[in-house]
């Protein structure tokens, strides 16, 4: 159906247009060249008309006398943005209001043979939402969107545009079938240990004609009986010596390929193909000398968490491809990642998403959508999300990939921290009016849902993220926390080493791309920092100025707009690292560390760390060079003695020598000790505590100290410096770069090179990037493409 010729308009207007389906109306208007590209610039603020308008779809569809001799025809939208109403043929058969929902008809007795008409009716969204808030005697935060099942940041967040969309937004199509179909299907494991693995299929069918059935699996036949209508049956299986599904960097993330069918007397009827992967995923929260823990146990070992939240890949969702997703979760394993937190203002993904997270064993913590607001809970608004979560809880629940699902983001940390009591004005009966609504939406419903739905092994809820609010303390002692003294309250970077939690969910700080990135949606003559264009691709209404006044502590800010891109992007990555490292040197009390955020809805300066794009910055190669599974830091301890950390999160077991060293910018070697240094498996070692005797005579502007660990042939290493970037002595570097083949390339510096930058004329993806180059190291790159010329910059080109 998708396929099909498609026009849509605006309501009450005659002229018509065509349409592409699944698609939205903002890409169908400017596709057919009705608007300007709406991330262009400031056209944005041009095109906020369109959300207040209803607007209508519709198609023209052939069906023969075959095709309607089926018993059964349906009709299914995957997904409909939002509310709609659907005619077939002139007749309503349809009333949508939830674009996270499945959507199914019985279409065969509103169909003919010949031309069928069918018709899309979209009411909008942001008018449906304030009619709803109108009838509330009390405001809540956010206002329309909270009414609206649909996703959130599309209504503008602090690093997204505001296009309220609507249309089809995914694939249509009519199903024929007869005798009977197969629903959906689950899996349970009732035993899995090395020896043997115990499972039930369980598969929901709905029959037309009871009789006798059977369930393939192969050749295996499986017989039931079945009555007409919804059956729900179990097929036993038996894996011999299973082989375990592992996250990325523990192991290899397997998975079996089961392949069923469902046949009358020997005539196959409908067929199923599964992917699992056996695993056993908990949540470990005990009580503890701090206070409460809360870490995650893969197949019975204690995982340290690295990842990235992530918000979806575009404004407007049907652009996003199966590539794009594949591409989003590649450049998660590439920074060696192992979870990804898929964030409750956006959408549930894609099936490739997931499907791209299972082949590359990166664990996913899944939020409901929901997000920084408290919702409304009225019978229909419950039902509605309860739906909700049967069909999306359903789809994705046979993934190895889902580790645990979250009710909300933020939702009970701004009810508890915010001031919306204040705010809003409530009265004592308004406030537990809303926190009951709560309440039975994340602690009733969602949790008794999942119950229904799920088996014991992959029932992981945890009803709000964060479950206490940064501001407080005890944030620090237990659940997970979101730490946002760092940007919000502007503390220093620092305060990252001393504000650590038992897992930390969210953090972070802005990078602004790169120039080629902004080149795309702006003029040459709006790339600088007064023009509307600019500003327009910054949604935080202070975050420029908070760039600017953090880079002003720590680099000496550049006079030229594309030298600032660069730094800002170092100041990014420079701050992340401090966190990142600080939550893995806290291992075990701190057991994992999610970042805010992987990637971009669209071109902006935001908390990502690879761009709208697909453009990794400075951050993201400093995000895989921090979740190395065996890492070297070190810690200030005061002002002359520093910890050396060797910090092992794999389940390879070290030993060799840790080899400190301090020298100058040309290479001097100013001091230097070596250490017998044993690296267990999954562990945390203070290697070494170096009292620094000499730093009173070193020149510390004009010096760094360097970390080495050689085990048998494994080599690592880390460079730490003693002083702000602003304050090194850094000196004009000979930086020469030698092809050693069309994909290769080996760099070297007379003196230190900080912050080495590479950049081509074509879109070359460099291995490595913006990283400090050692007086006469030689370092190998491999680049992606063959490229004519590089362009080198350091931070000495800045100052």
């Amino acid at each position: 159906m998708s396929t099909e010729n498609w026009i849509f308009y605006k309501q009450n207007e005659a002229k018509k247009y065509k349409a592409t389906i699944p698609g939205t109306v903002h890409t169908d208007l400017f596709q057919n060249q009705l608007i300007s590209d709406p991330f262009f610039g400031a056209n944005e603020k041009q095109l906020r008309w369109i959300e207040n308008e209803n607007w209508e779809y519709e198609t023209y569809f052939m069906i023969s006398e075959v095709e309607l001799k089926n018993q059964n025809i349906d009709l299914e939208f995957d997904g409909l943005d939002t509310y709609a109403t659907v005619f077939l043929n002139g007749k309503v058969v349809l009333e949508a209001n939830n674009m996270f929902r499945k959507w199914t008809i019985s279409a065969k007795s509103h169909l003919k043979i010949g031309a069928n008409h069918l018709k899309v009716v979209f009411q909008s969204a942001v008018q449906k939402g304030k009619d709803a808030a109108a009838k509330l005697s009390y405001t809540l935060p956010e206002k329309e969107r909270v009414f609206v099942r649909k996703a959130q940041y599309q209504f503008g967040w602090d690093w997204g545009p505001r296009f309220v969309t609507a249309g089809i937004w995914k694939k249509v199509q009519l199903k024929f079938w007869n005798s009977a179909k197969i629903e959906h299907v689950k899996y349970q494991q009732k035993v899995l240990n090395e020896s043997v693995a115990n499972l039930d299929f369980i598969f929901t069918i709905y029959v037309e004609k009871s009789g006798k059935y059977q369930i393939k699996l192969g050749q295996k036949p499986f017989p039931f009986v079945l009555k007409k209508g919804q059956n729900v049956v179990k097929v036993p299986v038996m894996i011999q010596n299973p082989i375990l599904w592992w996250c990325n960097g523990l192991g290899v993330p397997h998975q079996y390929l089961f392949q069923f069918t469902l046949e009358k007397n020997k005539k196959l009827i409908d067929q199923n193909d599964l992917k699992i992967g056996l695993r056993t995923i908990e949540l470990i929260q005990e009580k503890d000398h701090i206070g409460k823990s809360f870490y995650f146990k893969l197949n019975g070992k204690s995982v340290f968490m690295k990842g990235a939240n992530v918000v979806p890949p575009d404004s407007f969702l049907p652009r996003v491809s199966d590539s794009t997703y594949f591409s989003l979760v590649e450049n998660a394993k590439k920074a060696n990642m192992n979870m990804l937190r898929v964030w409750g203002g956006g959408v549930y993904f894609d099936d490739a998403f997931y499907e791209a997270c299972d082949a590359n064993g990166i664990l996913v913590w899944q939020d409901f959508m929901f997000a920084c607001s408290m919702y409304p809970g009225d019978e229909k608004f419950v039902q509605n999300v309860k739906q909700e979560v049967i069909d999306n809880v359903n789809r994705l629940q046979n993934h190895p990939s889902i580790a645990i699902w979250c009710g909300n983001n933020e939702n009970d940390e701004g009810w508890h921290n915010w001031g919306w009591q204040k705010q809003f004005n409530y009265s004592k009966s308004d406030s537990s009016q809303i926190w009951n609504d709560y309440k039975k939406v994340f602690h009733e419903m969602i949790p008794q849902t999942l119950d229904s739905l799920l088996p014991k092994e992959k029932n992981i809820y945890w009803s709000s993220s964060p479950s206490i609010g940064w501001g407080r303390k005890e944030s620090l002692l237990q659940g997970d926390s979101h730490y946002w003294g760092v940007w919000w309250r502007k503390e220093p970077f620092e305060i990252y080493e001393k504000k650590v939690g038992r897992f930390m969910s969210e953090y972070g700080f802005q990078g602004m791309p790169n120039l080629e990135t902004l080149k795309k949606v702006m003029k040459n003559g709006d790339l600088n920092f007064t023009s509307d264009a600019f500003k327009n691709h910054q949604k935080h209404p202070t975050g420029y100025e908070t760039i600017n006044e953090y880079m002003a502590r720590d680099y000496v800010i550049p006079k030229d707009f594309e030298d600032y891109l660069y730094v800002s992007q170092l100041l990014q990555a420079r701050g992340m690292k401090m966190a990142i490292e600080a939550h893995r040197r806290a291992k075990p009390n701190c057991k994992g560390t999610l970042y805010w955020q992987l990637n971009d809805c669209w071109p902006v300066t935001s908390w990502s760390s690879v761009d709208y794009y697909g453009n990794w910055k400075a951050f993201h190669y400093q995000v895989k060079r921090s979740f190395e599974n065996l890492i070297l830091s070190v810690e200030k301890h005061n002002s002359d003695i520093y910890k050396f950390f060797v910090i092992n999160d794999g389940m390879q077991n070290y030993a060799g020598e840790l080899k400190a060293e301090v020298r100058n910018f040309q290479g001097q070697l100013l001091w230097e000790k070596k250490s017998y240094c044993a690296s267990e498996a999954n562990s945390n070692v203070t290697a070494v505590l170096l009292p620094f005797v000499p730093l009173k005579e070193i020149d510390t502007q004009n010096s760094y100290l360097k970390l080495a660990y050689i085990s048998d042939d494994n080599h690592f290493e880390s460079v730490f410096f003693f002083e702000k970037p602003k304050d090194l002595k850094l000196q004009k570097p000979n930086i020469k770069i030698k092809s050693i083949d069309e994909l290769t390339i080996e760099i070297s510096s007379d003196v230190l090179a900080k912050d080495v930058f590479l950049s081509s004329e074509i879109n070359t993806f460099f291995e490595d990037n913006y990283f400090d180059l050692l007086p006469n190291e030689k370092r190998i790159i491999k680049l992606s493409k063959a490229v004519k010329e590089i362009k080198v910059k350091s931070l000495f080109d800045t100052l």
